[in-house]
């Protein structure tokens, strides 16, 4: 039964069988360099080998397979050119994307670093500095999904008539205002739904920068005291220079990971009312749409988009070791 099972379905059969592969180039690997003494270099290339070849097949040849895909047409078959590029920049529904997706990467790091700043410098010297730290990472602990199913909840919206069940509508009726539909007028519904990215990271960048600010030397900051310096400039002059390379880390972390924002948009407004992201719009073009060619279009902007974010942080790291 086992056997007939396996016959019957190829796909688990060649899963299990490039599993086998692998374990055995990867025995073999550890056997040589156990039965005898090895140079560093050669050493070190039978190490990388099994993962280099995993970043081959697994990262490597999919890119490129993606990249010719999007010279294709619809089916992925004949040769498109540049269409689908020209597609991108021209068509309204894609432009918004990329303009929805642009706002997303200027304001949520922009908003997430600030809000985690001024509560790494408001909780950093607290006697309660890490409940307040739990509090403020609590967020985190929530998925994408889950914080886009509860601040769907928060933008809820019923007739002025009816009781309302969003929090939102129920502060804005309570001051007297009529009550508004909050995920459907644009451009101002994509700010909602940053907010909403904004809420889930902040806590990283209150985090990091707590650490950081905490590791300002004393001395530093006692001897801008003595020279008259008051709290305001001792924040600006001494501490930010001295945590700036931590928030240069926090920036770039939260850019590279809004640019490939998915989850909020296909969980609050699943791209509609002008809320789409690349991201999402990749999705739809690739297996709503069964356009293969513009859907690989987008996946191949959005890997240009988070490339240079990439290289810096790379970088940087390499010039602080």
């Amino acid at each position: 039964m086992p056997f007939d099972l396996l016959t019957q379905q190829p796909k688990l059969l060649f899963l299990l069988q490039g599993v086998a592969a692998f374990t055995a180039v990867v025995c073999l690997i550890l056997l040589a360099l156990h039965r005898g003494p090895q140079r560093r270099g050669v050493a070190a290339t039978l190490l990388l080998a099994p993962a280099l070849l995993l970043l081959t097949v697994g990262l490597l040849l999919p890119a490129l397979r993606t990249l010719a895909l999007s010279f294709t047409d619809s089916g992925g078959g004949a040769w498109a050119g540049l269409d689908n590029y020209v597609w991108m920049f021209t068509d309204p529904r894609a432009t918004v994307a990329l303009r929805n997706t642009l706002a997303w990467v200027v304001l949520v790091p922009l908003l997430a670093t600030t809000a985690g700043l001024l509560y790494a410098a408001a909780v950093v010297r607290s006697r309660f500095r890490a409940f307040a730290l739990v509090l403020v990472l609590t967020p985190m602990a929530v998925s994408f999904v889950g914080a886009g199913v509860v601040w769907k909840f928060v933008y809820a919206y019923r007739p002025a008539r009816a009781p309302q069940t969003g929090l939102l509508n129920q502060l804005v009726v309570a001051f007297g205002g009529e009550p508004r539909q909050w995920l459907v007028d644009s451009p101002w519904n994509v700010l909602f739904l940053i907010v909403v990215m904004v809420w889930t990271q902040a806590g990283f960048a209150a985090v990091l920068l707590t650490g950081a600010i905490k590791a300002v030397p004393v001395e530093t900051t006692e001897a801008a005291r003595l020279d008259g310096a008051s709290p305001r400039q001792v924040f600006w002059w001494i501490t930010m220079p001295s945590i700036r390379p931590t928030l240069l880390v926090v920036v770039l972390a939260q850019a590279i990971g809004t640019s490939k924002a998915f989850d909020i948009v296909k969980t609050m407004t699943g791209g509609q009312f002008q809320t789409g992201v690349i991201a999402h719009e990749m999705y739809d073009q690739g297996f709503r749409y069964g356009d293969t060619g513009r859907g690989a279009a987008l996946a191949v902007l959005l890997f240009a988009l988070v490339t240079p974010f990439v290289a810096h942080q790379v970088r940087a790291r390499r010039r602080a070791r």
